[in-house]
């Protein structure tokens, strides 16, 4: 081969060389084996709680997270903790207010990794008609079979977005502090 085809092939083979991104698969969740849900403290006693009803779309690539996005959206009405109380209080205007807000939704605005499993999911939380920047830990694990596991977890100040204002207000009965957590099963769409 002489020099000169050599030298216009050179590019080509590099081209080649060159690891090449593969697209973010979208997911979609097995609702069945999956879990939304909240801690907090009442009068100083932790207590958890879900939320039944949920969508989440979710689109990611662990070796490329800025390829990565999810869009989540909660019926706020479907909370429940398992103490009736608060429960019926939930929903109500001092809290929730899910009859004038009732959906809370997450959207991611970037990606940055942590470490080797983990990433951080920079987003925004709008919840009673406040949006405000949440951060949350992913770790995301393949599965045999294409599927996959995602654990994420991040913190949020409630009044922040006005649950459990007035009244309720007071942090040394309902701690400010609501930590969101989530072990989502995904199949490849």
């Amino acid at each position: 081969m002489t020099r000169s085809a050599l030298g216009r092939l050179a590019p080509l083979l590099l081209c080649l060389a060159l690891p090449v991104a593969a697209p973010a698969t979208d997911y979609r969740v097995l609702q069945d084996q999956s879990t939304l849900g909240f801690a907090a403290t009442f009068q100083g006693a932790s207590f958890q709680g879900s939320f039944a009803q949920w969508h989440a779309a979710i689109r990611f690539d662990p070796a490329h997270p800025a390829a990565s996005g999810f869009d989540v959206t909660v019926d706020t009405t479907s909370a429940s903790t398992g103490d009736s109380d608060r429960d019926g209080a939930l929903p109500g205007a001092d809290f929730f207010n899910a009859t004038k807000y009732p959906q809370a939704h997450y959207v991611t605005t970037g990606f940055r990794r942590l470490d080797g499993t983990r990433v951080i999911a920079n987003g925004n939380l709008t919840l009673r008609g406040e949006t405000r920047p949440v951060n949350l830990t992913v770790t995301f694990a393949p599965q045999p079979g294409g599927t996959a596991t995602m654990d994420v977890t991040g913190t949020l100040r409630r009044l922040d977005y006005g649950v459990g204002g007035g009244e309720y207000a007071d942090t040394s009965v309902i701690g400010n502090n609501v930590t969101v957590n989530a072990h989502l099963v995904l199949a490849p769409k």
